[in-house]
């Protein structure tokens, strides 16, 4: 098993090639690191090649004697690159792919911008049969088109692969920050631009958080995964015989109600919160697929998602770095 990973760097892609190493299961497979603007270091059991996936011949080369894809790499609002890398980059990784004589599966992590999140109103419970839906901007136009042409080339040439889609990838302490009222903030919406300054700076130094209400004035509920329970789902998902031509959303059995969040803040930590009105969407991403198809279950829930972020403390050797703009 030669397993090549894209986006080797990234959240996920560290914490993936980690525990395939460590997992039993995989003990003789390794993997191909393709990496782009960062590297890693290389080992008896991963190998690293350097390039763009936007190159054909870097792909060409990169999935020599591949027998897996795990496709991670994606740029998010960075509209000079989207195409070149979300579109044309998974073409020549599928492209080849096909033609392999040792490729045997692909998977591809989606993400539930392709369905709009929270931007619009969902009457039921977000399963893989809900249309796509992108919100505005290049990221959630880029995930709508990965997942229509991995659909396709399964349709088209028989090709192997599944989609695992999930909502904000959460670690560490990720989600702390999310709610932060200070430069600091993880992702949007940006709180202080939507409080007077001198409140977003009072807010910040009181750890005070959003409590975000919905269109309907109700606090808002959005969809989390950790990123354990991620890769929890890919490692479910290699060489699974269920898994071919499928789409699976990956989350946690339930979104995150900021209500429950500021209510468990107050409790256990004695914060204070702050109404946020919006014109956002609450919903509900339902992954009963991905437990009865992959055998897998989240094991972040809400508190959980909360202690582990609030009790994280970060080294000097571990700075906070936000890679992507968006």
């Amino acid at each position: 098993m030669l397993i090549l990973v894209t986006g080797a760097t990234g959240k996920v892609g560290q914490h993936f090639i980690a525990r395939l190493l460590d997992d039993s299961r995989f003990s003789k497979a390794r993997i191909r690191a393709l990496c782009h603007n960062r590297m890693r270091p290389e080992t008896e059991r991963v190998e690293v090649t350097r390039g763009s996936i936007a190159d054909r011949e870097t792909v060409a080369k990169a999935l020599a004697g591949i027998t897996h894809v795990v496709h991670l790499a994606t740029c998010k609002e960075t509209r000079a690159d989207v195409m070149d890398v979300t579109v044309k980059g998974l073409f020549w990784l599928l492209e080849h792919f096909r033609i392999s004589a040792t490729a045997r599966q692909f998977i591809l992590i989606g993400g539930d911008a392709g369905i709009g999140h929270f931007y619009y109103r969902h009457q039921a419970p977000i399963t893989e049969t809900t249309p796509h839906q992108a919100y505005p901007g290049c990221y959630a136009l880029s995930k709508v088109l990965e997942e229509v042409m991995l659909e396709q080339f399964g349709i088209q040439y028989g090709l192997n692969g599944c989609c695992l889609r999930a909502p904000w990838i959460m670690e560490k302490d990720d989600f702390k920050f999310t709610l932060s009222f200070g430069d600091d903030v993880f992702g949007g919406p940006d709180w202080k631009t939507l409080v007077p300054r001198a409140d977003a700076e009072r807010y910040a130094r009181d750890g005070t958080v959003p409590l975000l209400h919905d269109a309907d004035g109700r606090p808002l509920k959005r969809n989390f995964v950790h990123v354990e329970d991620l890769v929890s789902a890919i490692l479910s998902a290699i060489d699974n015989p269920r898994t071919k031509g499928q789409l699976f959303n990956v989350c946690m059995d339930r979104p995150v109600d900021y209500g429950e969040v500021a209510a468990y803040l107050a409790r256990t930590r004695g914060l204070g919160s702050i109404d946020i009105a919006s014109q956002f969407h609450s919903n509900w991403m339902d992954n009963s697929k991905a437990k009865y198809l992959l055998n897998w279950s989240p094991v972040y829930d809400l508190e959980m998602l909360i202690d582990s972020a609030w009790g994280y403390e970060r080294s000097e050797e571990d700075p906070r770095i936000v890679w992507y703009p968006g």
